[in-house]
């Protein structure tokens, strides 16, 4: 997620497609899986590195792969990280062995005004962290050092290897796969911390597939198909289909929930959250790729991006419940979502849509509780 303007002459958002695609597994040439062997490059703000992060921290890996956080403001030489002279002691690299690389999250009861924040605020560990392999300021740095010639954009996430001193993959969506793929798991020395098995199974990978598809195009990048309309025809367009399909997400998960109902009975159903997500009962990556769009929705898409005919929590009761359920039951998706960096990113990093750069405070909170 970089600069998001690929607009043509029809006024609508074109993504540009990820660039590095090699795989790590046994049977790769080069890519071998290896403890501490691989870096992660992520922007709180961004859902496509947010779903790596996630993913990261259910399969165990936050000893294997360290991170390291981009500022949440993106100008217009793209992302760029925090230098050793903006840190007050020195970094500590061990940060980069936590769920969200160390970054000290929003305190949600909190009244946190964001209108003294500067765009080149460089709080140590708030608005980002240093680059601790190489100390370079920009991510633009690892693409380069990657490939001297490289001339796309300069998108999270990015996995690097530390070994050959490149970029292995910037693909989100075969990120994920490669950590949900088991080839690190030799590594992981406490079971415990292995939230979820596989969230590819074979058995649902059929209906993953086809969830993935119409959620991606529909809403995960629907909402960005809305935001950066130029035409209004093109936008009413869009931001329609936005709703309409999480119109029939609601139906999937108020079905699911039903089911839980029989099954557990009304009075016991709120014992058994476990169970409710989007496919057969079980959390899958379905469940991480919708999460990062719609954890997102209320506090910026709303007004941001103008997908404003309901909010989540007003108009999707059940997409509500199960998005709660996830935030404050499971810490890989509650302890690396960050708000101010999603409200300061989205608001300070777009002129063309924001040109005055005002951060909204609301909705406060910034999610609700579990019994609200």
């Amino acid at each position: 997620m970089s600069k998001q303007w690929a607009s043509k002459d029809d006024g609508a958002f074109k993504r540009q497609v990820s660039s590095f695609r090699e795989n790590i597994c046994h049977e790769h040439p080069i890519y071998k899986p290896a403890k501490g062997r691989y870096w992660l490059y992520v922007s709180l703000a961004c859902p496509w590195a947010h779903r790596t992060l996630i993913t990261r921290a259910l399969k165990g890996l936050i000893p294997i792969i360290g991170v390291s956080i981009v500022h949440w403001h993106m100008d217009e030489k793209g992302w760029r990280f925090l230098t050793s002279e903006d840190q007050e002691v020195p970094f500590d690299i061990n940060k980069a062995s936590t769920i969200n690389g160390g970054i000290e999250t929003t305190n949600l009861n909190e009244y946190t005004p964001t209108g003294h924040i500067a765009n080149d605020s460089s709080r140590p560990m708030i608005d980002g962290t240093i680059e601790p392999l190489y100390i370079y300021k920009r991510l633009s740095d690892l693409y380069y050092k990657s490939n001297p010639d490289y001339s796309a954009r300069f998108t999270v996430p990015v996995l690097w290897d530390k070994e050959t001193q490149t970029i292995v993959n910037n693909e989100s969506a075969e990120i994920l796969r490669m950590f949900n793929s088991g080839v690190f798991d030799e590594f992981v020395e406490d079971k415990s911390s292995i939230v979820v098995k596989d969230l590819y199974p074979t058995k649902l990978q059929k209906d993953i597939d086809e969830l993935n598809t119409w959620i991606y195009d529909n809403i995960n990048n629907g909402v960005y198909k809305s935001g950066f309309s130029e035409k209004q025809e093109v936008y009413e367009k869009e931001v329609t289909n936005v709703f309409f399909h999480l119109d029939k997400v609601e139906r999937i998960l108020h079905e699911n929930y039903k089911n839980l109902e029989t099954k557990y009975g009304k009075a016991e159903v709120s014992k058994h959250l476990d169970e409710y997500f989007l496919l057969n009962n079980t959390l899958t990556e379905v469940d991480v790729r919708l999460y990062t769009t719609i954890v997102r929705f209320d506090p910026i898409y709303v007004q941001h991006f103008k997908c404003n005919f309901t909010t989540i929590r007003a108009g999707y009761p059940f997409i509500h419940k199960w998005l709660k359920n996830l935030y404050w039951n499971y810490d890989a998706f509650g302890k690396t979502t960050d708000f101010n960096h999603i409200k300061l990113h989205y608001s300070r990093s777009h002129p063309r849509i924001n040109p005055l750069g005002i951060t909204p405070l609301g909705p406060k909170p910034d999610i609700l509780q579990m019994n609200e």
